[in-house]
Order: structure tokens, then sequence, then C-alpha cells
């Protein structure tokens, strides 16, 4: 038989002098993540076999079955054959470990803590901090040692910008991997120092009612200028009849702010949209839709937030 396509003479040469490693897959690794000692040590590949597109390196001397979707949770497993045995998961790595995977994404590093005096790091692709850990800030997630919820928690909270862990605590709060009541409480304890101020700044803000983190940003964004909208508000008629809930509301005077993801440009959902904002018109309410554009002009964003506020208060 014919074969379908024949490589021509000068690219076979081409593919010998490149001399690609042979993409040979012994079954005790299919689907598997592993260390490159150790497969070198039982001989089921050889250093040039591992360099063949059969697998994926994933961190200095771990690899993958490159036939495994590459995810975030490849890379925590390809990370946990690399940490000490002394170091957990934490931050957003052990938010997405309580169930929260949203906070964590394939292009983030994998974060690691491990506790003052073990030395570790630096490794490529891992974000690693000593820090002082209690048997109790400490659980087993799947096998896998990360920080409780509290501590995933407080730790967002205090070592990244209001802008991005605020949101991150919104996600928290509304899986309950932590409790609002708990979470202020060990803000309020705080001692001073490093990021204390800011993670009682980011608890404060913080609220589980927000259903996207566009729309927490927003919330936000809206907060730190000193306006204070009410999230997910559900409107109502003269007649008490429910008319819309809104992402953000400034209830007294009947402004609603809506994020507009990319799910409203799906079909049917632009006549859901108009008869949606028809009725929140017709109960007396003004609605400014915002996009993710928007957001990169903040002080025009809230100059417009601001301008209507004092339009429907003046009555104009």
């Amino acid at each position: 038989m014919t074969p379908l396509w024949t490589a021509p003479a000068a690219a076979g040469a081409f593919l010998q002098a490149s001399a690609v490693p042979y993409a040979r897959r012994p079954d005790a690794l299919r689907g598997r993540v592993f260390r490159k000692r150790d497969v070198l040590a039982r001989g089921l590949l050889t250093e040039g076999e591992l360099r063949s597109s059969a697998w994926r390196r994933l961190f200095r001397g771990v690899y993958a079955d490159a036939g495994l979707p590459d995810s975030f949770g490849l890379r925590v497993a390809g990370a946990r054959l690399l940490i000490p045995s002394e170091a957990v998961f934490s931050g957003r790595t052990a938010a997405f470990l309580h169930g929260a995977t949203e906070l964590a994404d394939v292009r983030d590093p994998v974060e690691v803590s491990v506790p003052t005096g073990v030395r570790f790091g630096p490794v490529a692709g891992l974000r690693i901090r000593q820090v002082r850990l209690s048997g109790s800030d400490v659980v087993l997630v799947s096998t896998r040692p990360c920080t409780n919820g509290l501590r995933t928690a407080l730790d967002i909270a205090r070592h990244e910008p209001l802008m991005e862990a605020i949101p991150a605590l919104d996600v928290l709060l509304s899986r309950a991997v932590v409790g609002k009541g708990e979470l202020e409480e060990a803000a309020t304890g705080l001692i001073v120092g490093r990021g204390a101020a800011r993670a009682r700044k980011a608890v404060e803000l913080a609220n589980p009612l927000a259903e996207s983190q566009p729309e927490s940003r927003l919330r936000v964004i809206l907060a730190l200028a000193g306006l204070h909208p009410v999230p997910q508000y559900g409107v109502r008629d003269a007649d008490a009849k429910f008319v819309a809930r809104v992402d953000l509301a400034f209830v007294e005077q009947r402004v609603a702010i809506e994020y507009d993801g990319a799910w409203h440009a799906e079909p049917g959902q632009f006549a859901k949209d108009r008869r949606r904002l028809n009725r929140l018109r017709t109960a007396g309410w003004t609605v400014l839709h915002v996009t993710a554009a928007d957001l990169r002009d903040l002080p025009a964003l809230v100059a417009s937030v601001e301008a209507l506020l004092a339009a429907a208060t003046s009555g104009n």
C-alpha cells in the first residue's frame, strides 16, 4: 500500500541531523507524573528519551506524560514530588485544593510555604515563602498538605494587592472555605507587621454575595473611591413585585451598576438583557453597564458613577 505521505529525502536528512529523541512511552509511565532521577534509576527511560515529545517538563527534575492535559492540578501534582516533607501548599494553590479552582491558572506559580529554618529553593515555577506554621494551620486535602481555609484566606489578604485579594476572598467566603466571622476575628488579631493593615482592609471589604471576580473588582474600585454599593440587590417595583437582581446597587438613588462579561454575547442573551433593562427602567432605576474595557480607565469609570449618583440625587 502506498503511504499517505513520505518525507522527502532532504527532510529525512534534516530529521536525522536534528537528532529528535524517539518518543518511547513505557506503560509504567503512561498517565503518570514522575521524577527524572527515579525513572533513570529504574531504567525506564534514558536521558535522550526523556527529552522526547512524549513527556512534559513541569519543574526541574519533574516530568509528566504529555498526554495529560496541561493544568494547574497537574503542576500541583508535580510540585508535590519536589517540595520537602515539611512544606505545605498555601495561598492560591491551597485555595485551589480547597475547591476554589477559579483562583488559580495553569500559568500561575505553585505557592508553597516552608517552616522557618528549612532551606528550599528557589525553583522556577514555584513561589516559596518561609513562614511560621502551627499544626492547626495545616490540613490534608486529597493527601496533599495545605494551609487550612482560614490561614489560606489570611495569607492571600496579607500578600496580595487589595484589587486581587478581595475578589479571591469573595470566592473563598461564597464557597464556605472560610467564614466571614472567623476571618474578621483573625484579621483583627493580626499583630502589626507586613501586610497586617492590608489584610484587615481586604477582610473588611470582602463580601460572599459577589458572583464573579470582575464584579468583585468593580465593587472594590468603587469602595476605594468612597462609594459603597450593595452587591446582588433584588430590585422590586412599587407593588413589591420582583423585577431583577442587579450586580451592584445604590438603593437610595436607584442606580444599578452591571458588569457585562463575555456571556452577555451568547445567542439570545441580548434580547433577554433588553427586556430586563426595560423592566428596571420602568421601575425607576438607572443602569450603568460596565465592561472589561471600562476597568482599564478607573478615573473615568468612577467619574461616570459619581455623575449618575449626583443626577439621581438632584432629581435630574
